[in-house]
């Protein structure tokens, strides 16, 4: 079965997000103060062959921890759906 993992890879709140800090700031020059504490990340899909949606998962959740994301700096989450 085909399935397809929809990834959010955020900074840890702990750290400075310096593009995120950026963003806000320019909230005020374009008439919206009230927008704060933007948080920049990344958003992955990726398409998985597996037998279940327990197998996608875990392939997902390696993908994750070994080559998408540096765990030092950033959390991740992810949702899977039947393709």
């Amino acid at each position: 079965m085909k399935f397809i993992a929809e990834i959010d890879i955020m900074p840890l709140k702990a750290l400075l997000d310096p593009q995120g800090k950026a963003v806000s700031g320019s909230m005020k020059n374009v008439g919206l103060p009230e927008i704060t504490n933007v948080r920049i990340g990344k958003h992955i899909t990726l398409e998985i062959e597996a037998t279940s949606e327990v197998e996608a998962s875990k392939k997902v959740d390696k993908a994750c921890s070994e080559i998408l994301c540096n765990q030092i700096m950033e959390a991740y989450n992810f949702k899977i759906k039947s393709a």
